[in-house]
């Protein structure tokens, strides 16, 4: 993917890979266990030498492992990365406390990531949700700041609403929309989506294969000890209905002679030419599948298909994306 596609995140920002790596799952997450460090480093790794150039990480990743993992994957090669870092979320334990924006803060966090990192400059700064406790105007001002000072290169947002991001905008141009969205996830289709397009805002795009519904690996009922029992999406009767939907995407990709995962990541990155797919992993195996998902096209019938199984609700409950 030397020569992979790009996507130019702002009207004056940088172009990045089309396709980002997600690389949450590569610290442990909600107090679970953190997977093999080795083979984490290795896949970022890889990801850069196909091209892959956008990293994506939280501060609150693991409480800063996520952060100093990437340091060690990108030392030695700075600039074949571009570092995407949201603040903001306040974890304990692995328990979620709430969210913290306030400029003093914001200030503390930076400092924190650039030390775990092993660099001078965050690429995409954003804040991880907006919670109404700061002023947009507090959270948006203080980033630019950052920029003043070369901490920041850009600024970026993350689940927000479209009047929040036209605001944001106004204080300073932003470069980035992180937001879910897959065909299960259709709703920012209505304001969001046309929002940052106008604004000429790139947008990533988490969750692309809904937790794993969209994969084709899931079956009903669910393990008793699977964290998506807590969301109605994967409960009872709504997921027997979902998988009914999900069998028509599996369909397609037998057709097509590929997995319903790529199926799922080609119809996000044919949504429009300013969203990148963000695939999420921490192992190398998985990075063929996910790199050639970018290179399949839809009919248009085929894309009606799709369009038509996985309207806006089709997909029955919700999960922690839903806003």
């Amino acid at each position: 993917m030397k020569n992979s596609t790009k996507i130019q995140l702002g009207q004056h920002g940088p172009f990045v890979s089309k396709l980002g790596l997600g690389c949450m799952r590569m610290s442990s997450i909600w107090g679970g266990s953190t997977p093999d460090e080795i083979e984490s480093i290795a896949t970022i790794q890889e990801a850069l030498d196909k091209g892959i150039n956008f990293l994506n990480t939280g501060d609150f990743y693991g409480a800063g492992h996520n952060e100093i993992l990437i340091g060690k994957a990108i030392k030695g090669r700075r600039d074949d990365a571009f570092i995407s870092v949201k603040f903001g979320a306040i974890f304990h334990n692995g328990q979620w406390l709430g969210m913290d924006l306030r400029p003093i803060a914001i200030k503390n966090f930076i400092n924190y990531s650039l030390t775990r990192l092993g660099i001078d400059t965050i690429d995409l700064y954003q804040p991880s949700r907006m919670d109404g406790s700061v002023p947009l105007e507090d959270i948006i001002g203080t980033v630019a700041d950052l920029i003043k000072e070369g901490k920041v290169r850009y600024i970026g947002v993350s689940e927000i609403t479209a009047g929040q991001l036209r605001q944001a905008n106004s204080i300073h141009p932003i470069s980035a929309l992180e937001i879910g969205y897959s065909l299960a996830d259709r709703q920012i289709e209505s304001e969001l989506l046309p929002t940052a397009k106008e604004l000429s805002i790139g947008v990533v795009a988490f969750a692309t294969t809904t937790e794993g519904l969209l994969t084709g690996d899931l079956k009903a009922p669910l393990a008793e000890t699977d964290y998506r029992n807590h969301f109605s999406r994967f409960q009872g009767e709504n997921l027997r209905k979902n998988l009914e939907k999900v069998d028509v995407l599996m369909q397609l990709a037998r057709l097509k002679g590929c997995t319903p995962t790529q199926v799922a990541i080609a119809w996000v990155k044919e949504q429009g030419d300013y969203i990148m797919p963000l695939v999420s992993m921490s192992r190398r195996l998985r990075l063929p599948e996910n790199i050639a998902a970018m290179d399949i096209v839809f009919t248009p019938q085929e894309m009606s298909s799709l369009n038509t199984t996985f309207a806006p609700g089709a997909i029955l409950g919700g999960t922690y994306l839903q806003r």
